[in-house]
């Protein structure tokens, strides 16, 4: 069946908690074979990770070319035995499709795989009847883990053959209530690092001998953190630094201890690059240390840079194919966390719209059925005005 909710379904029946696949990609592949597309199922590898399995699928040669993303691979289900469903069963109750995944993302994909069958079964199986224009399927296995042997390398891969992309659409959960309120057209970048304050240890009943890190680490983080790191841009709520652990690993209440940690993780706008954001936390650390305390930063590595859509063409076209089919019009959002379409802002525009993101991640995840059968109108929409 080709409709989204059979397509849903068979997808999350595939236990592919990240990174398996366990047969995800091909539920895909014997559908977009049977409808013409070239297929190419491509795995990378990195040493100390396992490998990852991708699809690529592409309908025609030409401009303008459009292409859905996605990642089959899934979080863990947590305890199985609390779902009230089976959580890799794809039953529907009530309404609802359960099963990890059902939001995050493979309805999404199903919706956008029917979308395409059905729009090229009404337009005699090309992208437009002149046989111009490209539709292609851009599908990983490594979006809910460390997001290395994924996306970021497909789309490498693809530029390396010579292909080009001109737009394309995310299917993540971006919707925070209903369907239609919300495409994400930027995301945040995510910088994380860890402060380190040296002391010297010793016994708490002579401290006069000893050099305690904890009471400095609480001056730092406050002289770090309590400044706005800026106040907002056009598209982008303020930048943030948020604190998330302080330890000293000591387990005796008699020791001062010799160091003293603590993590943080910072949520950045288009005001900040990473390399100018490090510049500015380390400026501060400078300040505050001064010439008695010694501390210093460990940054960890991180691909999660800001990017933004600006609007127009491409993002009234989704907008106009949303409210014809949900009533509403969508803000056009940069909030949340990351995702793989932080990649795909260095080829094309890219826009997130899929389901509503409420249960994703949680046991009972579900979605709607009436929902994905909208979803599915809503990409179909999104093609007609795009080629049309």
């Amino acid at each position: 069946m080709n409709d989204a909710v059979s397509i849903t379904r068979d997808l999350v029946r595939c236990p592919s908690v990240t990174p398996a696949d366990a047969g995800a990609l091909g539920v895909l592949e014997n559908l977009l074979k049977a409808a013409g597309f070239e297929l190419h199922r491509v795995t990378f590898s990195e040493p100390g990770t396992e490998d990852v399995d991708n699809l690529y699928a592409r309908l025609g040669n030409t401009a303008p070319h459009i292409t859905f993303a996605g990642h089959t691979d899934v979080v863990p289900v947590g305890d199985e035995a609390a779902w009230s469903h089976g959580a890799f069963s794809g039953e529907i109750n009530d309404g609802f499709l359960y099963g990890r995944g059902a939001v995050d993302m493979k309805g999404g994909i199903a919706c956008s795989v029917a979308a395409v069958l059905q729009y090229l079964a009404d337009n005699g199986g090309k992208p437009r009847k002149d046989g111009s224009g490209s539709i292609s399927f851009l599908i990983t296995g490594d979006e809910e883990a460390i997001s290395v042997n994924g996306t970021v390398k497909l789309l490498k891969w693809v530029a390396e053959r010579g292909e080009k992309f001109d737009h394309c659409v995310l299917g993540e959960p971006s919707n925070v209530e209903v369907l239609g309120d919300c495409i994400k057209i930027g995301r945040r970048g995510s910088l994380s690092g860890t402060l380190y304050v040296d002391g010297v240890q010793g016994h708490v009943a002579y401290p006069h001998r000893a050099a305690n890190p904890v009471p400095d680490i609480s001056r730092l983080i406050v002289a770090i953190s309590d400044e706005p790191l800026d106040h907002g841009s056009a598209q982008f709520q303020a930048s943030n630094l948020e604190f998330t652990s302080v330890d000293v690993g000591n387990t005796a209440s008699n020791v001062i201890p010799a160091q003293a940690r603590a993590k943080f993780n910072i949520r950045f706008n288009d005001h900040h690059t990473q390399e100018t954001l490090r510049a500015l936390v380390e400026q501060r650390l400078e300040k505050a240390c001064g010439n008695r305390i010694r501390a210093h930063i460990k940054w960890e590595y991180s691909n999660s840079n800001v990017f933004v859509t600006k609007p127009g063409a491409f993002t009234d076209l989704a907008v106009s194919a949303i409210e014809e089919v949900t009533g509403r019009k969508p803000e056009l959002s940069t909030s949340g966390g990351t995702s793989d379409a932080r990649f795909i802002a260095s080829y094309c525009p890219v826009i997130e719209f899929g389901l509503v993101g409420q249960t994703m991640h949680q046991i009972d995840e579900r979605t709607p059925v009436s929902d994905l059968e909208k979803l599915t109108m809503i990409y179909r929409g999104v093609l007609d005005r795009y080629f049309g």
